[in-house]
């Protein structure tokens, strides 16, 4: 299918892909802000441009009025904006569950976890597993692969431990914890079958930095996390091969003017991408906005959603582990009913970027790209050189926003 090599040009360029070369179109929205394309040429001066879809597909795109030459049938949507956003359905490459269910059950949950997330703007995840014991999460790799194999709502699969601290562990049963070792690692590799998209370590285990690079050459990003590292050793780390920071801020040390730690090692590395909850109680409202000031377009919105996404406050499970969500917030339970750590979370991605507008001062199309364009790159599924994705070619996975970025229409594939 030809394309349009800049997707803000004009109503020509858009109109040549379309005369003589595709049936009617199955919808036409007019009169939008479309919040894709490169952020240099990004000019929301005038809500008037304009996207056709046929077939699932992107066919055309433009600016002004070009859109009423296009061929349409009894069966066409001609939708007016009238001003909303128009951007890329959403991805999340750090979920662990939703509607009471998680990775780790597989087929019989993927529904559910899928169903929430979709509801909330999101098209595809990475299945996230909590720390096992290798058999253990082997056989949940062997089990995501198969999924992640047959639908296109799962991204890949991301291991987040067991290679984790134990001075960090976060909601990880710490008795599972352990350094990686190379037969660990190849029996990880060969579980997920191509499939492991991401995996978090703590680069200070014995054996990490061979492990990061085995993990690497196997086309994983590997990721920086639950970790007790310093400056120094995250910068040697991202240098060897890592390229996310784990959820910045949480289950690291802090940044101190003499032990700058993990958080600003990422900042420095150009390279890296940093994973944000941005719920506003993992990380604070100021935080997030130093942290998106100091790293445009290197953040990545995640929601670290775990089984109780979408569903009534209570007690639910996070791996092994006991978790209480009160008022939407999950913490760990103790052996004595008191709550700790906090154990996951129960965002969604549509709030996400909502915060990220309103409390972090990310402009739309930074926080859409943030929950689209940014982490597909992070796992290597987009070019560092792409920049649009709903240009002409592309999958017609979209979303309506309103001005305050809440969803008021949404089309994804079912």
């Amino acid at each position: 299918m030809p394309s349009v090599p800049a997707p803000w040009g004009e109503d020509a360029a858009a109109m040549m892909t379309t005369e003589h070369t595709h049936p009617p179109v199955d919808t036409i929205i007019h009169g939008a802000v479309i919040l894709d394309g490169e952020p240099a040429r990004f000019t929301p001066t005038t809500c008037d441009d304009w996207l056709a879809e046929a077939g699932g597909t992107v066919i055309a795109r433009g600016r002004g009025s070009g859109w009423q030459g296009l061929t349409t049938s009894a069966r066409s949507q001609v939708i007016d904006a009238e001003g909303a956003y128009l951007a890329p359905a959403y991805v999340d490459i750090h979920c662990h569950g939703a509607g009471g269910s998680s990775a780790e059950d597989g087929e019989s949950g993927l529904a559910d976890v899928l169903g929430v997330h979709r509801r909330h703007g999101t098209r595809a995840l990475a299945l996230s597993y909590v720390s096992d014991t290798i058999g253990g999460l082997c056989d949940s790799l062997a089990d995501g692969a198969r999924l992640a194999g047959s639908n296109a709502a799962v991204l890949g699969l991301h291991a987040e431990g067991p290679f984790l601290s134990p001075d960090f562990k976060g909601a990880h049963a710490p008795e599972v914890l352990q350094a990686p070792t190379p037969e660990a690692v190849e029996s990880i590799l060969a579980a997920a079958d191509g499939a492991l998209a991401q995996i978090t370590m703590a680069p200070e285990l014995p054996g990490a930095f061979d492990a990061i690079s085995r993990f690497a050459s196997a086309g994983v990003s590997v990721a920086i996390g639950h970790t007790a590292v310093g400056y120094e050793e995250a910068a040697r780390a991202f240098d060897a091969g890592a390229r996310i920071l784990t959820h910045a801020f949480n289950a690291m040390p802090g940044i101190h003017h003499r032990a700058p730690g993990p958080i600003l090692a990422a900042v420095e590395a150009e390279h890296v991408t940093l994973e944000l909850i941005n719920d506003g109680v993992h990380v604070a409202p100021a935080a997030a906005r130093m942290l998106a000031n100091l790293t445009p377009g290197r953040i990545a919105l995640i929601t670290d959603a775990m089984a109780a996404t979408g569903m009534a406050d209570g007690r639910y499970m996070l791996g092994t582990l006991p978790v209480q969500v009160e008022d939407s917030v999950a913490r760990l339970v103790g052996e004595n009913g008191s709550t700790g750590s906090i154990a996951g979370s129960t965002l969604t991605m549509d709030d996400a970027v909502m915060r990220a507008v309103t409390e972090v001062g990310m402009s739309p199309l930074e926080a859409v790209q943030a929950a689209s364009l940014v982490p597909l790159r992070a796992l290597g599924l987009i070019g560092d050189d792409e920049h649009s994705l709903l240009r002409v070619g592309m999958p017609a996975e979209y979303l309506l926003l309103n001005a305050d970025m809440s969803i008021r229409a949404e089309n994804m594939a079912r």
